[in-house]
């Protein structure tokens, strides 16, 4: 049964696992979501952020990576006056820039800060104009307006892993459904300790971490 069989009949609740003792900071996943969706320059849907953690000789470097969480009980939804933002059947918390007004109501109330908002499409090679890739991929977004992740929902409906997924290579990120016992995603949840970003503030988010040493305590607040 493909992914969008399984969101017309209910039986699927769409979530990703992040194991961070795989991540190695390689950034294919933030690639591989702006080429899939032509993000323009300065509109990021997915990012890794990077800390530095104890002290010479033991430093090392620490890789986060963070999205939209597509919560149960999303911030974002009950503060959209127009309707722009929804949530789907699945789980997965959409936006739809036609009838959005771009008030950045949802850009505050995302804990997450996982909504990037677009001003204008401005080119990454600005000396020479836009490239075709540019041109055919920006028309995608309207200026003005704010967006995010989408769990690549036009691949989940084809029976496919979101583009960030599939080019992980460490496979540091597992997507799956998260109602389904059978899942690899639902397996790996009940083997290991894990935990969610600002569990805290009751949103129900849909994405899960493995943590480096396993204390996931440290990270729930």
């Amino acid at each position: 049964m493909t992914a969008k069989e399984r969101e017309g009949k209910g039986m699927a609740r769409y979530g990703m696992l992040i194991d961070l003792r795989r991540c190695v900071g390689c950034f294919a996943c933030v690639m591989a979501c702006k080429a899939e969706h032509a993000t323009p320059k300065g509109v990021t849907w997915n990012r890794v952020i990077v800390a530095e953690k104890g002290d010479y000789p033991e430093a090392r470097m620490s890789f986060t990576p963070v999205l939209c969480n597509h919560c149960s009980h999303p911030p974002c939804l009950k503060v959209c006056p127009t309707g722009a933002t929804t949530k789907r059947g699945d789980g997965i918390i959409m936006v739809n820039q036609k009838i959005c007004i771009g008030c950045q109501y949802c850009v505050v109330a995302c804990p997450y800060q996982a909504r990037s908002f677009n001003k204008k499409s401005e080119g990454y090679f600005a000396e020479y104009g836009l490239t075709p890739f540019e041109q055919q991929g920006y028309k995608q977004h309207v200026k003005g307006t704010p967006g995010k992740c989408s769990f690549c929902y036009e691949r989940v409906d084809q029976g496919l892993d979101p583009a960030c997924t599939v080019s992980c290579p460490g496979r540091a990120r597992i997507f799956g459904d998260l109602d389904d016992p059978q899942s690899e995603i639902s397996t790996l949840l009940q083997e290991h300790e894990t935990f969610q970003l600002i569990k805290n503030q009751g949103t129900g988010p849909a994405v899960y971490y493995i943590a480096e040493s396993g204390a996931a305590e440290r990270r729930e607040g």
